[in-house]
């Protein structure tokens, strides 16, 4: 039987992405006393699978081995959280980057600063330290809305699931067509959050200028 990638530290993957997955529940309790809302639509957790992790080494260039998927690759231990509102992904963002075991390695606000073909999700790559090993694991975060989620998942159907024939073009600016109509939407609908919030009295949203 072939050896795991990872060596002896899958219990280490799985501490921290219990770890984490704490920390945002955490969070998510705090914000839902305080609103009476749970600003979470659902998370999922994973580790990443031998298979994606030893292709993900060799389209990188790198060696099948432990150094490569816990140093090389930042991605073995990765958490998607889906919320209803664009605050509650920044509210979340700040509480883990708050946490004196993280280190943020790498950040990319796709939800200010859309990708080309519309996608929207904020990236976090975080170092997490283990203070009893001395060892440290690095677990990638995506954040984003239910409108970004879906968009996200019906783009990937269209363009990696099935043979697109006909004019791609025209599908790549209609895909581009729609993030950008969800987008105004989650501007509307955290605005209009704000606005009931706020007794009534209409605001502008913190949101708008994205």
């Amino acid at each position: 039987m072939e050896e795991s990638i990872y060596g002896k530290q899958l219990p280490e993957l799985e501490k921290v992405k219990t770890h984490l997955m704490d920390e945002i529940d955490s969070v998510r309790n705090r914000m839902q006393a305080e609103t009476g809302i749970d600003p979470v639509e659902h998370c999922l957790a994973r580790i990443k699978s031998e298979d994606s992790m030893r292709e993900k080494c060799r389209r990188k260039g790198f060696p099948e081995t432990t150094e490569s998927a816990l140093t090389k690759i930042y991605d073995a231990v990765g958490i998607r959280v889906v919320c209803a509102f664009i605050n509650d992904v920044y509210a979340i963002r700040d509480h883990l980057a708050t946490l004196s075991d993280v280190e943020i390695i790498e950040e990319k606000d796709y939800i200010r600063h859309a990708k080309p073909n519309g996608y929207r999700s904020y990236h976090m790559i975080l170092r997490v330290n283990d203070s009893d090993s001395g060892g440290a694991v690095y677990a990638e975060i995506q954040l984003r809305t239910i409108s970004q989620d879906t968009w996200a998942a019906l783009e990937h159907q269209l363009r990696y699931k099935q043979n697109i024939s006909g004019n791609t073009e025209l599908i790549a600016e209609e895909l581009k067509r729609c993030a950008d109509e969800l987008a105004s939407t989650d501007i509307s609908m955290q605005t209009l959050r704000d606005t009931i919030n706020s007794g009534g009295n209409c605001k502008t949203s913190s949101v708008q200028s994205i």
